[in-house]
C-alpha cells in the first residue's frame, strides 16, 4: 500500500526535491517508512534552510517535512526568510489526529494549537490544509505548482497523522506552465527606450538562470551589468561588462546614476539592493519580469515587460539589431575598487578574506553566507564565476542560515563552503552531527570575533559600551572532534587560503575557525550613507 505519506515524498521528488529534508515526530513518523525518507536534520529550522539552499542552488522545488506543533513553529524564521528570498519551498507539517480534534475547541491534545496554519499564512504564498487522501492529492499538486509559479515563493501544507498512514489517492496534475508571452507593443516600447542612451543592466534574482541571454543584450547595449544579491553570477563576474560589486559602492553607484536608463531584468529593486531606494537612479527605468511582482514596486517604471524571460530577451534583442554598441563605462572597475578597499588599513583584513575564498574555492563551489560582517563582505564582493553560486539571506536577515542552508545546497551534489561568525553559527551547532552523519561536501568557515560582531560596531558607532554583544565561544577544536569532523585553526585571514583551499577541496565536511575583527563594508546599513 502507497501511504499518503509515501505519496507526498514521491510528488515532491517527482517535482523537483529530490532529496526532502525534515526531522521525525510522534505524528509525522509516516514519512520515515520505507525507502528513500527525508534526510534528517537536527532542527526543524535547519530543514526548512536546507530546502531553501536546495532550491536557490537547483532553480527547482525544494521541500520539507516536519511534526506538528513545536515542530512547525520552530520552522517559522527559516520559511520567512524563504518568502523574503522568493524560494520555492513547500514545507508539509503535520497536525493533530482528525480523531482527537473538536471543532472550536482546544482541548490539551499533544501539540494542538487553534490555527497551525495560521503561523505561515503572512509568509506564505499560498497554504492548504487538506483533511482526507484525495484532498491531500489535490492540494500537493496545486502547492507545488504555486511554488514554482513567478513571482515565485514558499507554500505551507499541513495534513492530519491519522491522515499520513491512510492508502493515497490521486489528483489530476496541476497546471505547471509558467510560460507567458510578453506583449509585442510592451517590448516595442521598452527597445525604443533604450536605443541611442547609456544603459545600466540590473539583473536580479529572477534573471540568474539566463546569463547568456544577458550577456548578449549587454554586449548588444555596451552596457555594464550591475547585480543583485540573488543575481550573482547572470553575467559571471569575469565578463567584460560584469562590474562584479554591489552599488552601495560610490563608483558603482555613481555609474548607476551617470546611465540615462536602467533596464532591471528579474527584480530584486528592493530595499536590501538599493539603500532603501536612495541609491542614484537613471532618469528612466525599464523593467523586464516573468510576471508582476506581488507587491507593487517601490520604483515606478517607464516601461515594463512581463512574460517568460528567454523569450522577452530574445525579443528585446531582435528589436535592438544586428550593431553592438560600445561600452560606455570605463574598464576594471572591480580591480579598481577592490584596489582602494585592500589599500584602507580599515579594510584589508577583510579583502584578504575575500581573496582567500575566491582563490580557495573551486568554479561549483556555493558560497553560503551568514548574517555576519565575514559574509557580509564575502557575500558582496566575491566573485561569482557561474550563475547559483551564492546563498544569502539579505531578505530577512536570519541570523543562522549559514550551516544549515549549506546542507541542502551539498545535497546536490555541489560542494558548498559557509561562511560563518561565531554567533551565528551558534544557532545551528547541532547541524555538524548532521554534515559527519551524511557525510556531505561542506566547509564550515567560522571567523571568530567573541561575539555579535555587527552589533558591536553598531553600538560602538552609536558611543555606547557594548552590552549583550561579546560572548564566550566554543573551543571549536574539542568540538569539532566531538562531531568526529575534520578540524583546521588558522592563525589569522593571511594563513587562511592554503588552509580553506585543502578543505574545500577534499570533498569532505571540515570546520575551519579563523579568528578576526573585521570592518563591516558598505552593503551594511549603518555604512549606506557615508561619503
Amino acid at each position: 500500500m502507497v501511504t499518503v505519506a509515501r505519496w507526498i515524498l514521491a510528488l515532491l521528488r517527482a517535482r523537483g526535491a529530490e532529496v526532502v529534508f525534515g526531522l521525525p515526530g510522534v505524528h509525522n513518523l509516516a514519512f520515515w517508512e520505507g525507502e528513500r525518507h527525508p534526510l534528517v536534520v537536527r532542527h526543524e529550522q535547519a530543514a526548512v534552510y536546507a530546502a531553501d539552499g536546495w532550491a536557490r542552488t537547483t532553480g527547482t522545488l525544494g521541500a520539507a517535512v516536519v511534526t506538528t506543533g513545536p515542530g512547525a513553529a520552530n520552522a517559522v524564521a527559516a520559511f520567512g526568510e524563504a518568502a523574503a528570498a522568493g524560494s520555492p519551498v513547500v514545507l508539509v507539517a503535520s497536525e493533530i489526529p482528525q480523531a482527537q480534534r473538536r471543532a472550536g475547541r482546544l482541548r490539551g491534545v499533544l501539540h494542538e494549537s487553534r490555527d497551525q496554519a495560521g503561523l505561515f499564512r503572512p509568509l506564505a504564498k499560498a497554504v492548504f490544509t487538506p483533511r482526507a487522501p484525495m484532498e491531500v492529492a489535490t492540494a500537493l499538486e496545486a502547492a507545488t505548482a504555486a511554488a514554482l509559479r513567478p513571482p515565485r515563493g514558499p507554500v505551507y501544507v499541513d495534513v492530519p497523522a491519522d491522515v499520513l498512514g491512510l492508502p493515497a489517492a490521486k489528483a489530476q496534475r496541476a497546471d505547471r506552465s509558467h510560460t507567458s508571452t510578453a506583449a509585442t507593443s510592451d517590448l516595442d516600447e521598452v527597445a525604443g527606450l533604450l536605443r541611442d542612451r547609456r544603459v545600466v543592466l540590473w539583473t536580479g534574482r529572477g534573471a540568474v538562470d539566463e546569463p547568456d541571454r544577458i550577456g548578449a543584450l549587454a554586449t548588444r547595449l555596451g552596457a555594464p551589468v550591475v547585480s543583485s544579491y540573488g543575481g550573482r553570477g547572470c553575467p559571471p563576474t569575469d565578463h567584460p561588462l560584469a562590474v562584479g560589486l554591489p552599488p552601495h559602492e560610490p563608483e558603482v553607484a555613481a555609474l548607476v546614476g551617470d546611465a540615462d536608463v536602467l533596464l532591471a531584468v528579474g527584480g530584486d529593486l528592493d530595499g536590501m539592493n538599493t539603500r532603501n531606494w536612495t541609491m542614484p537612479r537613471p532618469p528612466l527605468l525599464a523593467t523586464v519580469d516573468a510576471a508582476a511582482a506581488a507587491e507593487p514596486p517601490e520604483w515606478r517604471a517607464d516601461a515594463a515587460v512581463h512574460g517568460t524571460l528567454g523569450s522577452a530577451l530574445d525579443g528585446l534583442l531582435a528589436r535592438l539589431g544586428g550593431g553592438d554598441v560600445k561600452p560606455w563605462a570605463p574598464e576594471g572597475l572591480r580591480s579598481a575598487v577592490l584596489g582602494r578597499l585592500r589599500s584602507d588599513p580599515a579594510t584589508t583584513e577583510a579583502v584578504t578574506l575575500v581573496d582567500a575564498v575566491d582563490a580557495a574555492r573551486t568554479a561549483l563551489t556555493v558560497l553560503v553566507c551568514d548574517m555576519a560582517v565575514a559574509g557580509y563582505w564575502v557575500g558582496g564582493y566575491a566573485a561569482a564565476p557561474v550563475p547559483r553560486s551564492l546563498a544569502y539571506p539579505v531578505g530577512w536577515g536570519t541570523l543562522g542560515f549559514g550551516l544549515p542552508a549549506a546542507i541542502g545546497v551539498a545535497a546536490t551534489g555541489r560542494p558548498a563552503l559557509a561562511v560563518c561568525g561565531d554567533g551565528g553559527i551558534a544557532m545551528a551547532l547541532g547541524e555538524l552531527a548532521t554534515l559527519v552523519q551524511e557525510q556531505l561536501p561542506v566547509t564550515v568557515l567560522v571567523v571568530d570575533d567573541g561575539g555579535y560582531g555587527m552589533l558591536r560596531y553598531d553600538q560602538e558607532r552609536a558611543g555606547h559600551v557594548p552590552v549583550g554583544t561579546d560572548l564566550v565561544t566554543p573551543d571549536f577544536g574539542a568540538l569539532a572532534g566531538a562531531f568526529g569532523l575534520p578540524y583546521t585553526a588558522v592563525v589569522g585571514v593571511g594563513d587562511l587560503e592554503p588552509a580553506l583551499a585543502a578543505a574545500v577541496r577534499s570533498g569532505m565536511p571540515h570546520l575551519v575557525r579563523v579568528p578576526a575583527r573585521l570592518y563591516p563594508p558598505r552593503t551594511t546599513s549603518p555604512r549606506w550613507h557615508e561619503d
